[in-house]
């Protein structure tokens, strides 16, 4: 059966997070969470890759998002920021990414987050969040006010740099206006500040039950390939393009 591969990945933000860990989005409670992702992906910052950034040459991508982008219910070196970085290191850019998604992220949690995150260079944003508003029903404009934020701020502290936007969806529990209207965002928020438009919706990526996890929510390792390949498509063409000329977060 075809479907949307974020539909069932997406309801796990609320339904799965948002009711079981019973944490708050405080902003102070916020940022610990981080460190403790950057010690859980292949993709995330060793202390050889600490050391790379310290060198101008080595581009700095940053994976913003929630726990598709976290990787949860994969081994580390299977989340799909980590097989970027394998594809990187294939082709030997010099470059790394940073996972800092975090399960049961909502945009206001992502903003929140923002200014502990651009304490280091960012050359490549990529922004993966939005869902678990979607199924928490918060303000559609509160949700298209964080991305643009997050967008802008990160410009501001570095200016020049591209951003990859990742279009969520939602199921229609909340009614067809309010999910066509959410939808909506990404294409807008994109459009608006120049960003690359990457909808998480592709065509072609087979039967879901082989790209899900026994709970039938999170991707597997299949469906993390899946979304490394879509993701490459135009991260690689902005990878080669940062290296043309002077990176953007330096």
């Amino acid at each position: 059966m075809k479907s949307n591969l974020l539909y069932p990945l997406l309801v796990v933000g609320v339904l799965t997070f948002g009711a079981c860990s019973g944490e708050s989005r405080d902003p102070a409670a916020v940022q610990p969470p981080v460190s403790d992702q950057e010690n859980r992906s292949g993709a995330e910052l060793s202390g050889n890759e600490r050391s790379q950034t310290a060198n101008e040459s080595t581009l700095r991508i940053l994976f913003l998002g929630d726990s598709i982008t976290a990787g949860l219910g994969v081994e580390t070196e299977q989340s799909f920021p980590a097989l970027l970085q394998t594809r990187i290191d294939s082709m030997d850019y010099p470059a790394h990414a940073v996972n800092a998604g975090l399960s049961g992220e909502t945009t206001s949690g992502g903003l929140s987050r923002l200014s502990w995150l651009l304490r280091e260079p960012v050359d490549i944003l990529f922004l993966e969040l939005g869902g678990n508003d979607g199924l928490r029903g918060i303000n559609l404009d509160v949700t298209t006010e964080n991305l643009s934020r997050i967008i802008e701020a990160t410009r501001e502290r570095y200016p020049g740099v591209p951003v990859i936007l990742a279009g969520m969806q939602i199921p229609p529990n909340l009614g067809h206006e309010y999910t066509a209207a959410f939808k909506r965002i990404y294409s807008d928020v994109a459009e608006k500040h120049g960003a690359v438009f990457v909808p998480f919706a592709p065509d072609g990526l087979g039967d879901m039950k082989e790209l899900l996890l026994p709970d039938g929510i999170h991707p597997n390792i299949a469906g993390h390939q899946a979304l490394a390949d879509l993701i490459w498509k135009s991260l690689e063409p902005i990878i080669i393009s940062r290296l043309a000329g002077a990176p953007a977060g330096r």
